[in-house]
């Protein structure tokens, strides 16, 4: 069998096998000259906007520049036989509204639960004839104080009141999740009739302010410090600590030893699958299934949808109101609004006439951090990974680490603080924090029998590396290399099972899906980046200094992940705003 990376890599630009090639503006609807409404992006945000925008009985079209929608919830087959979610892995953060108001069961979506949920393996030296110690957490909390008491009896006991703490504080955040943030623009500038409305919108702060209570400057702490500050205040044991901080930094050009980074590792304790917060799980089929769900829901309803339509600039009347796009192609389609589910950078600084956008607002957007720490290698693999901590099954069947989030090289914070700085020097990490991901583990429907898929989520990789180079085969091939090596230091004959790989560093994911900088938030969960000020001050309410644009996607309020909060929240500001036309 081949070597890592050595067998058949295939490159990056792959078109996937044509069973998952959906011929959306032939199913979907023949263009016409006139909508009420034009969504620019097929990304899942852009089709949960126009799924509730039809219903509401907005006419609507959604414009997707590739050849398959989701945006980066996406499935493809860029090996043959193997189906990867390419860059989205996971699900857990989709609002459970969209669920049940899009009826996405009935339109297919099928979902795989995973308990345990996160599994970290530990590189000990000196334990010759001994299976080497691993964390394995899941939704039975006595079976992960078992797991914590290895490393620390106080730890184990501190981790029940950890969780509860934490989940009290993303239980008063989400209401903020499902409504636009205060529009302060109105607040400072509009009619009274415009500042009591914006008032209306504070209702869902004072209630997390009533969650929280007494207990609100803690809560404070959290949202502002380093995570290792707020982890350091509960736990010891660095195996503990550092798998937690995961979340803190997964997908953030930062350090969980950075102010801020305890916001992020809330971020992503909000959600939850089948009624369990903070549930995680594997779409059936890959996250393209979930898109396709979305998108067949919108259809349903009579919503139109079209592929390989770029969209080429916003188009704009003489009285300063959109009034509709020009596609890549010359054609022209009326609207009375436009919703872009792309970056603001692109939505602004390159779809959007400039002349009709202040320059101060133009300015803000040109300067929003979007660096991002991210590599996606998607691997084909002829085996599952055999760690020495948790050894395979004789006949090679999944156990239950393998539906897992693995860690690698998680085992101490100051191992992840490490990588990010040497990022910060422009080069990879040379020990890179791996997030291991195999949902074939779950859904044997990705992958040929016997075979499996896996998503290497690995940071840090910087942007724009150190010494002038450039991100060409040879760097892509020396960081998934060095990937490997760290994996098979774990799981020894990792490096023999791969038979393909897909790698996609900062510059292929932002070329591919059109992350700004690679940043799958389209631009950082940063503390000035968040709420009144996603993606700039005045202007968090999707609404943008020219009428009739509208903001969408990750780069609105409440921010990355596949939510589909922007795309719900922006679809009910826009029927609002349509019927005081």
């Amino acid at each position: 069998m081949a070597a890592c990376g050595r067998g058949l890599r295939r490159a990056v630009a792959a078109s996937p096998h044509p069973a998952l090639r959906r011929a959306h503006s032939d199913a979907r609807g023949r263009l016409k000259p006139e909508y009420d409404a034009v969504v620019i992006g097929a990304g899942h945000n852009g089709l949960v906007a126009a799924a509730y925008l039809q219903r509401l009985g907005v006419n609507t079209a959604v414009f997707e520049r590739r050849h398959v929608i989701g945006g980066a919830a996406v499935t493809e087959e860029i090996i043959p036989g193997f189906k990867f979610s390419r860059a989205s892995y996971l699900l857990s953060l989709l609002r459970p509204q969209i669920y049940t108001d899009l009826e996405l069961k009935k339109h297919g979506l099928r979902l795989h639960l995973r308990n345990p949920h996160s599994f970290t393996p530990m590189l000990e030296e000196g334990t010759a004839g001994k299976v080497p110690r691993s964390l394995l957490l899941g939704t039975d909390m006595a079976e992960n104080q078992k797991q914590i008491a290895q490393f620390s009896r106080k730890d184990a006991q501190a981790f029940p009141k950890y969780e509860a703490f934490m989940n009290r504080l993303a239980l008063a955040i989400d209401p903020l999740l499902d409504a636009a943030p205060v529009d302060m623009e109105a607040f400072q500038r509009g009619s009274l009739l415009q500042r009591l409305k914006s008032l209306s919108t504070l209702k869902p702060l004072l209630q997390a302010g009533r969650i929280l209570g007494a207990q609100l400057p803690q809560y404070y702490q959290v949202l502002t410090a380093p995570a290792v500050k707020v982890l350091d205040q509960w736990f010891e044991s660095e195996p503990l600590k550092a798998t937690l901080a995961t979340d803190s930094v997964i997908g953030a050009m930062t350090s969980p030893y950075i102010p801020g980074s305890g916001y992020v590792l809330l971020h992503h304790m909000m959600g939850g699958l089948e009624g369990m917060r903070g549930a995680w799980g594997y779409v059936q089929g890959g996250m393209g299934a979930l898109s396709d769900a979305i998108a067949s829901s919108a259809t349903a309803h009579g919503a139109s949808i079209f592929t390989e339509k770029t969209v080429a600039k916003v188009q704009v009347s003489s009285g300063g109101h959109v009034q509709g796009v020009v596609l890549q192609d010359g054609s022209e389609v009326r609207s009375k609004v436009v919703l872009s589910s792309a970056s603001p950078q692109i939505t602004f600084l390159k779809l959007t006439p400039q002349e009709w956008l202040p320059e101060e607002f133009v300015e803000r957007i040109s300067q929003l951090d979007t660096q991002s720490p991210v590599t996606k290698i998607n691997v084909a693999v002829d085996r599952l990974p055999d760690f020495l901590a948790a050894p395979n099954a004789p006949r090679g069947q999944p156990l239950p680490h393998h539906q897992c989030s693995i860690h690698l090289n998680c085992e101490d914070t100051l191992l992840l603080h490490q990588a990010f700085e040497d990022a910060m020097d422009g080069l990879p990490s040379h020990r890179p924090m791996i997030e291991l991901c195999i949902p074939s583990s779950l859904d044997p429907t990705l992958a040929p029998p016997g075979c499996h898929v896996i998503s290497l989520f690995t940071q840090y990789t910087p942007y724009t590396l150190a010494a002038g180079k450039a991100w060409d085969e040879q760097e892509r091939n020396a960081h998934a290399d060095r990937v490997c090596d760290c994996i098979e230091a774990y799981a020894p004959g990792f490096k023999g099972s791969v038979v393909g790989r897909d790698i996609l560093t900062p510059p292929d994911l932002e070329r591919v899906f059109g992350l700004p900088g690679g940043n799958i938030f389209h631009c950082a969960m940063a503390l000035d980046q968040l709420y009144f000020a996603r993606p700039v001050p005045l202007h968090s309410s999707y609404r943008c200094p020219l009428r009739g644009l509208y903001l969408c996607g990750s780069g609105a309020h409440p921010g990355g992940g596949v939510m589909g909060a922007a795309g719900r929240n922006a679809a009910h500001v826009v029927f609002r705003d349509l019927r005081s036309m």
